[in-house]
């Protein structure tokens, strides 16, 4: 998938693991970063996941707002909350409609060996609903966050 930078951010409705229904227009006059990880509990998706969770009242400071998405189930986002105390609400997707659209979800290559997942990747939407920053791959979960943070910083 080519990079949405630029474009306006594709319109989707997920439930939250608030109980609560999320749009992107939802979020008007704020940014938004959809980090999109495969699994709850996973060793790599719990680092990044825990790494936004640290820079989350900094993210927070910058008129922005963190949502992470998988197919994970609301049940299996409720207990990864509250095992490592993540403060955002996580979205979840399990017909992977939303992450196609944002080129989260599709052919990837692990260990030599081509399947179909969700490919780890971030994007930020500015105030007015544009993609700003699209990481089509995120390279290394656990150092992620602090690069989200300083692109945010640099705004």
């Amino acid at each position: 998938m080519d990079s949405l930078e630029g474009k306006k951010a594709p319109a989707f409705t997920l439930e939250g693991s608030d109980g609560k229904s999320h749009s992107i227009k939802d979020y008007a006059g704020k940014k938004v970063v959809l980090y999109f990880y495969p699994r709850d509990n996973t060793p790599g998706c719990t680092k990044e996941s825990c790494g936004f969770r640290d820079l989350n009242s900094e993210i927070q400071d910058l008129n922005t707002v963190v949502l992470g998405v998988s197919k994970d189930s609301l049940k299996s986002h409720d207990k990864f909350i509250a095992d490592f105390n993540l403060p955002f609400v996580l979205l979840s997707d399990p017909d992977t409609e939303m992450m196609q659209k944002y080129g989260a979800f599709g052919e990837k290559v692990l260990y030599g060996k081509t399947s179909l997942g969700t490919i780890r990747s971030t994007v930020i939407v500015d105030e007015k609903g544009a993609v700003i920053k699209h990481w089509l791959k995120v390279p290394k979960a656990d150092v992620h966050p602090q690069k989200v943070m300083e692109f945010l910083q640099g705004l």
